[in-house]
């Protein structure tokens, strides 16, 4: 299984364009200082290159990467008991 990356957004997307901004949105970053863990495929790769600029990133190896954008943490998986 291939490994992934950690995309971690350094600067505001204030005063670039339009396509940078989607850019920065479709890799699950908010803000300055929010992080992402992606699959690394051509696809992932080529959308950081394109904002490679605003970004830092970092290689997970597979074993590493168990989270992904809009993953819960251990509050989201609790089930709820009737009673």
């Amino acid at each position: 299984m291939p490994g992934s990356l950690r995309v971690t957004q350094t600067r505001s997307t204030i005063s670039h364009i339009a396509r940078n901004r989607g850019t920065i949105r479709a890799l699950g970053l908010t803000g300055i200082g929010s992080s992402a863990v992606l699959p690394d495929n051509p696809a992932i790769r080529g959308m950081v290159r394109q904002v490679r600029f605003l970004v830092s990133v970092e290689e997970l190896p597979a074993a590493a990467a168990t989270t992904g954008p809009g993953a819960r943490g251990a509050r989201g998986r609790e089930e709820k008991t009737q009673g």
